[in-house]
């Protein structure tokens, strides 16, 4: 039996695991799903069609489910989906998807600090960190392992590269291609995340690849296109470096240069 405060309100419906908590003035919707171990701390509104994975903390005044702010919102039931082993602090809010069906996702093992905001149909992966009063808007991607500073505004429909490290304050108004690091409003690529990427386990030769691509991309004066081109040709073709070409050449609002 999930340990309930007898101050939460849940609705009939609600699928709790058994060893789940739910603590005081909590409010679980009919339709959420709260998984093993997962910990609603106080004060958390789970609304809508939520579904929440394992081992989650969950700390007060977040609201997770909340109806999309999408002036396109035509009723139905869409919702948000979070993985495992995630922490969401206090004040924030995670927005359920437009259309019937769909749903804004949350991956594992994200830290998603306090006051932050992540919008309608975003999808943010595995390993993200998300710092105090980010303010993401509809439609965008975070890749994994991606780290974004405090006060950092996504304009909607924008992508965030995997291991990508984007400064406090910036504004994100063109996509940010993996393993960059980007600053400022308007935002700039300032070189490539060296660190990030050794913490992360990228190997030697992974490395080496990125920092070559970063030379051709950021500091030799060809369009983007050429640039894709000359690294495909001349740079080793490393796992990073095959994600960095695609994601660019993916890219439909053009990538931080």
């Amino acid at each position: 039996m999930a340990q309930i405060h007898p101050t939460a309100i849940v609705a009939e419906g609600a699928q709790i695991a058994a060893d789940a908590i739910v603590g005081p003035y909590c409010t679980v919707s009919a339709e959420a799903v709260i998984g093993s171990g997962t910990e609603l701390i106080s004060h958390v509104v789970v609304a809508g069609k939520t579904i929440i994975g394992e081992g989650n903390r969950v700390s007060p005044f977040a609201v997770l489910g909340g109806r999309t702010q999408d002036l396109k919102f035509k009723g139905g039931l869409p919702g948000v989906k979070i993985g495992d082993n995630n922490t969401i602090r206090e004040y924030v809010t995670i927005n359920a998807a437009t259309n019937d069906g769909d749903f804004t996702t949350v991956g594992n093992n994200c830290h998603i600090l306090a006051y932050s905001h992540i919008a309608h149909c975003c999808h943010i992966g595995n390993d993200v960190v998300i710092v105090n009063a980010c303010q993401i808007a509809g439609h965008v991607v975070i890749e994994d392992m991606a780290t974004i500073e405090g006060s950092v505004g996504i304009v909607q429909f924008m992508r965030v590269g995997a291991m990508a490290y984007i400064g406090a304050m910036s504004k994100i108004n063109k996509d940010v291609p993996p393993y960059m690091i980007a600053h400022g409003d308007p935002i700039q690529v300032r070189s490539f995340n060296k660190i990030g990427m050794e913490r992360r386990g990228v190997d030697e030769n992974g490395r080496k690849a990125i920092k070559e691509a970063y030379r051709i991309l950021y500091r030799q004066d060809a369009p983007v296109s050429v640039a894709l081109d000359k690294i495909e040709a001349e740079v080793e073709q490393t796992t990073e470096i095959k994600h960095l070409i695609e994601f660019c050449r993916a890219s439909e609002k053009g990538i931080t240069r």
